[in-house]
């Protein structure tokens, strides 16, 4: 009976703080980089958890080069991403090797658009990292 009880109150206390999934946020992680012929291949893992459909998402970011100077702005769309849903995207850097990329930054939101309308929410709730250390990837 005990170890019901405490199993119970377990379970009851999990359900009141579901913080174990990121909800809320946009989360963007730079996930890859390899050199291809066109330049550097980046792959990214963008997950939808702000609550809104997305039919359309897109962000401004900023390329810097080895000395830490801006080599390029880049619009990445992510197209549309449905409640909680996840997808993997790649781009490409072209002219650029993926060792002479010192840094991404997020300079801002192109586009974040649902069947409402235009939202903040894409920019507000982004959550951004890398799982490359050599690229630091965020706001």
């Amino acid at each position: 009976m005990r170890i019901a009880k405490t199993a119970a109150v377990i379970c009851l206390s999990l359900a009141a703080h579901p913080a174990f999934a990121q909800s809320g946020n946009f989360e963007l992680e730079l996930n890859s980089s390899a050199d291809v012929p066109q330049g550097c291949r980046l792959t990214f893992v963008a997950t939808n958890n702000t609550g809104i459909a997305l039919t359309k998402t897109g962000y401004e970011v900023a390329a810097f080069d080895a000395s830490g100077v801006v080599a390029s702005l880049l619009v990445l769309e992510f197209g549309e991403l449905p409640l909680n849903k996840t997808r993997v995207v790649q781009f490409d850097l072209p002219d650029f090797k993926c060792a002479d990329l010192s840094r991404l930054l997020v300079n801002g939101q192109d586009s974040c658009d649902s069947a409402d309308g235009t939202h903040d929410v894409c920019i507000k709730q982004l959550s951004a990292s890398s799982r490359i250390s050599s690229i630091p990837f965020g706001l």
